[in-house]
């Protein structure tokens, strides 16, 4: 099954349902309990297979994305939502120390994860999309019996909490909808220095690799309102040796790739996108931009 498909199953299979209920009451009382037999014929089966495993080949398996979401809707995974989270946190934590900042998790109170901000992240332009896109995204999809998600900024007092909505407020006043997670396997084919313009969901976008860790912006410069085609990355004057900048082709205005894309020379900032590793692909949030 497709890495897109299996994510909607659960969404399928409710459609499926609720349209059997165009038949009445008894038809959808059949279709429930033909479909809590299946559920629970494939949760004796999963239990009895990870009876027979090492710890080794169980925790491999609760590696796997879809073998996790299996093992949860089961009640079967070895791990606790608090392990879950933090190992979720964990695999975004390199993308927000491009943004200069960190995450961790305070605790799980029922079905409430709090979590701490640290850094830049907090003040950052982007702040507000790295949390919706990937770290939002991260935990749900570890936990996703969740309700909610509550984040603190670090060193404030923590009965302020701020409710993800509200950080969420300028991503949707700034012309953003919710992204969809889009394979992009082509960004492997960049090499370190290279800068390369592909596209996705309809949207022009720049990515660019330094040593091994891969960047993606939007393919736009905020200072003189053009494409980012021809960009390249150029040695830093002065700065310590594997430092570089993205230089615009049109304005030349110079933009810290590895660091959210925050102007060196002047007001601005580039727009970055997550890029994570999703069920084996590498993967960019592309939100929707309101026409």
């Amino acid at each position: 099954m497709a890495t897109d498909r299996w994510r909607e199953a659960g969404e399928r299979i409710e459609t499926l349902l609720a349209a059997s209920g165009t038949g009445g009451t008894a038809a959808r009382d059949r279709a429930e309990l033909l479909v809590a037999e299946v559920v629970g014929l494939y949760g004796a089966g999963w239990q009895r297979v990870l009876a027979l495993l090492d710890e080794a080949a169980v925790e491999r398996l609760a590696r796997d994305e879809l073998v996790a979401s299996l093992l949860l809707v089961h009640g079967l995974h070895p791990h606790d939502v608090a392990t879950r989270v933090r190992t979720a946190l964990d695999g975004v934590r390199p993308y927000l120390g491009s943004h200069g900042g960190d995450v961790r998790l305070i605790e799980v109170v029922g079905p409430v994860v709090r979590l701490e901000l640290d850094g830049s992240c907090r003040s950052c332009p982007s702040s507000s999309i790295t949390l919706e896109l990937a770290v939002e995204d991260a935990v749900r999809a570890a936990a996703p019996e969740i309700d909610s998600i509550e984040v603190v900024a670090a060193q404030a007092d923590p009965q302020q909490v701020i409710p993800t909505e509200a950080l969420f407020t300028r991503v949707h006043a700034n012309g953003h909808r919710a992204a969809d997670w889009i394979a992009a396997p082509e960004l492997a084919e960049l090499r370190p220095g290279e800068v390369g313009g592909f596209t996705l969901a309809g949207q022009a976008l720049l990515a660019c690799r330094i040593d091994d860790e891969l960047y993606v912006y939007r393919d736009h410069c905020p200072v003189c309102d053009r494409s980012m085609a021809g960009a390249a990355l150029h040695r830093r004057m002065g700065a310590p040796p594997g430092s570089v900048v993205l230089r615009c082709p049109s304005c030349r205005a110079h933009y810290d790739p590895v660091h959210a894309g925050i102007r060196l020379d002047g007001d601005g900032h580039l727009d970055p996108l997550p890029v994570l590793t999703r069920s084996g692909e590498l993967s960019v949030a592309v939100p929707e931009v309101v026409g």
